[in-house]
Formats: structure tokens, sequence, C-alpha cells
């Protein structure tokens, strides 16, 4: 083969068009790298800032202990515990109360979500309650729900279970509302029965929303995870971080705060990564 034909096969490979997925895909992880640096360099400047802080005395260690006293502070309670019970142990009572909050609420709000959204009369049912309930903030129930359900397991569910709840009704309700209307048509002129529009045209078309509400509702339900565990709990990093507070021990309320921001935040890039799964096509034109 002579050098002009290696030159030229040289230059066919090289000028071989890219794909719009593969130029797609490496400007998404581009970002993604770009994105990864920036938080990068934005938490270790946060770090460094609270480490000169504490080292120039600028605030009593009583009330904010150094990043190094935390992390002794954090090994110690995997060690030694606190009140009794291991830092496992508070972990996996909160970790519980919220899953078993989220699934309920998710189990219970999906369906109420779509019948609001594609339904009128459910929509005059469900949405002025849901709308009345709403805004109202979770810790105003715990005096009723202490005076009707005790203080045992259930009324700490059940507070954080009305935190997650309407975010998911509300999120799955929008995506029904906003399904393509020419497609559900399309479905009726094949036949299609109103379960069948369902099941394959609303239901993947709100799923998006669906996740989105779900995510909203844990943020929800985290922030609500302290006073839930304020009713006569023994376990869990939500008590774990108000006992501590009530004898100024500041290195394990920063702890526990650091350990549910740990734990929100691996949660929430595992539904972010899930709803790129099962939702691919959010954000792209039909």
């Amino acid at each position: 083969m002579s050098e002009t034909t290696l030159d030229s096969t040289a230059n066919a490979i090289a000028e071989k068009p890219v794909s719009p997925a593969t130029k797609e895909k490496a400007a998404k992880n581009s970002i993604f790298r770009s994105g990864f640096v920036i938080s990068t360099i934005t938490l270790a400047t946060l770090i460094a800032l609270w480490a000169l802080i504490t080292h120039l005395g600028f605030v009593d260690p009583l009330y904010l202990p150094s990043p190094l006293d935390v992390v002794r502070k954090f090994f110690d309670l995997i060690v030694n515990g606190y009140a009794d019970a291991t830092l496992w142990q508070h972990f996996t009572a909160s970790i519980s109360r919220i899953f078993i909050a989220v699934i309920v609420a998710a189990i219970i709000a999906i369906p109420v979500g779509l019948a609001i959204g594609i339904n009128p009369v459910a929509r005059a049912i469900f949405d002025p309650l849901i709308e009345f309930y709403r805004p109202v903030p979770p810790l105003a129930y715990l005096p009723l729900i202490v005076i009707w359900f005790g203080i045992g397991e259930f009324s700490k569910i059940l507070l954080i279970y009305l935190a997650v709840f309407a975010p998911i009704v509300v999120a799955t309700a929008a995506g029904a509302r906003h399904v393509d209307p020419i497609r559900i048509r399309v479905a009726q002129s094949l036949g299609a029965t109103r379960w069948q529009i369902i099941r394959h045209i609303v239901l993947p078309s709100a799923l998006p929303d669906m996740l989105i509400g779900i995510r909203i509702g844990l943020g929800a339900g985290w922030s609500t995870l302290v006073a839930a565990e304020l009713v006569a709990a023994t376990e869990g990093i939500g008590f774990m971080i108000q006992s501590a507070s009530q004898f100024l021990v500041t290195d394990i309320v920063i702890a526990g705060i650091l350990v549910i921001a740990l734990v929100a935040y691996i949660i929430e890039i595992g539904l972010r990564i899930l709803q790129q799964k099962l939702a691919p096509w959010r954000g792209k034109v039909n």
C-alpha cells in the first residue's frame, strides 16, 4: 500500500463524523467533571474557613468545635455510641422511620395525585383538602398527634408521613395534568381502555414528576425527623442531636447534622440516577 493511500485512509478516519449521541455524552461528562471540581473546591473552602475560624479563636470551641474535633467525636460515636446506643443504632432507627414514611406516603399519594390530575371529581374532592393542610408546618400537628396516638413509634412515622405526602401528591397531579392530549386521543382512537391509557400513557408521562415529588418529600421528611424524634424517642439521629444540644455537646450536634446531610445527599444522588434510568426522556423534545 502506497504512502498516499495510507495518508488518505488516516485522514478519512480522522475526519469520521461524530454522532450527536456521542457529542451529547461527551458534553454531559465534561459538565459533570467541571461541576464535581467546583463542588469539591467549594466544600474544601468551607472546611478550611471553618478550621481557620476555630484555630484563630474567633468562636469559643464550646459553640463551634474545630473540624478535627468533630471528626474525632464522630469516630468516638462509632466506637462508644451515645445515650446507651451506638451510632449505627441511632442511624438505623432514623433511616427506618424515614423509609417507612416515604414508602407509605408514595403508595397512597401517587394514586391520589393521578386521580386529581385526570379526574375533575377527584380533583374537587381531594385538592381543597391537600391545599388546606399542605402549607401547615408538620410541627403544628405534633401536639395533636401525641394527644390522638400517644408517644409510640406510630406517632413519629405519622409526623414524617404528613411532611412527605403533600409534595408527592402535588407533583404527581402536575405530571398527570400535563400529559400530551394528542397521545390520549390516539390511544382512544386505537380502542385503548381508560386503564390502559392511565397505565401506558399517563403513568409514564407523570413518572418524572413523581420522582421529583419523592425527592422533595424526602427533604421535607429529613427536616421533620428531628421534631418527630422529640416524641419520647430513645434512639435516632434527631434524638441524639436534641439530647446533645441540651448539654451543649456541640461536636455531637454537628456530627449528627453532618450524618443526616451525608445520608440525604447520597439518597438524593441515588434518586437522580434512578430518574435518569426510569425517565431518560425528561427534558427532551418529543
